[in-house]
């Protein structure tokens, strides 16, 4: 089985404060997964650590076959598309839709350094239309909708083709309506045939779509659970997540929660 994550007993320490400890974790090739946690939990430093910006204490860490501190981690990362609301919060709203798409493929967020090519809008074309905003093609981004800006964000990501997609919670600040038409949006990516890995990471249980495969439970920087949706998001292990007495239903193939 070939391995898109692969960390064995990793831990992160940061002043002296152990941040996230003993986590083993395995994303092979073809599964998508969600990571769910509380704020603190240690989604952020994990997603810092798949893509290099931060290294393991303890434990290894090997990312689409590279092993940390045997590869050269800039390049790694041109293979690892990363959308997060902190990214949307440094574009500059002039800009076009498309000069933000196109940017990803620089690696930048814009064009003022860059020199795509026409082949580099057609692509951005591309991704737009599969996203569902080839509307806003010509459009200045400041004046798209929030849903928009995260599907344009998602299309910017993809741009380089990479081979390890991370959404970290690209749902936040969205309405019901736009938060579910992000969904589907995301559902066809995951689909397609030469679609990347996906770790698709929230707070919210019911953005777990049948799509995601595998789910990850993340509570005071340790592995609560990991397994397949099935196994993971029950009743049991929400309750004990939350120390709170939680049903979980699930509706439409997707897993719901309730206080009881």
């Amino acid at each position: 089985m070939e391995h898109v994550i692969d960390m064995k007993n990793v831990s992160w320490k940061r002043e002296g404060k152990t941040i996230i400890q003993d986590i083993d974790w395995e994303v092979n090739r073809g599964e998508h997964w969600a990571v769910l946690g509380l704020n603190g939990a240690g989604k952020t430093t994990l997603l810092n650590m798949v893509n290099g910006y931060i290294w393991p204490t303890t434990g290894t860490v090997s990312v689409l076959g590279e092993t940390f501190g045997k590869t050269d981690i800039h390049k790694l990362r041109r293979s690892i598309g990363w959308v997060s609301s902190s990214l949307g919060e440094r574009i500059n709203g002039r800009h076009m839709a498309e000069d933000i798409v196109v940017s990803g493929k620089f690696a930048s967020v814009g064009l003022v350094f860059a020199e795509p090519n026409p082949a580099d809008f057609e692509a951005a074309q591309k991704w737009m239309e599969l996203l569902g905003v080839s509307h806003t093609y010509g459009k200045h981004y400041e004046k798209c909708s929030q849903g928009e800006k995260q599907k344009i964000l998602i299309a910017r990501g993809l741009m380089a083709s990479p081979q390890l997609l991370i959404l970290d919670e690209p749902t936040n600040g969205l309405d019901f309506v736009a938060r579910e038409e992000l969904l589907q949006t995301i559902e066809r990516l995951a689909v397609a045939d030469d679609a990347p890995t996906i770790v698709f990471v929230s707070h919210h249980i019911e953005e777990v779509l049948p799509v995601f495969s595998h789910v990850l439970l993340l509570k005071d920087g340790t592995v609560f659970a990991n397994g397949t949706r099935e196994e993971v998001l029950t009743s049991e292990r929400m309750s004990a997540m939350y120390g709170a007495n939680i049903d979980v239903a699930w509706k439409s193939d997707r897993a719901w929660l309730a206080l009881v």
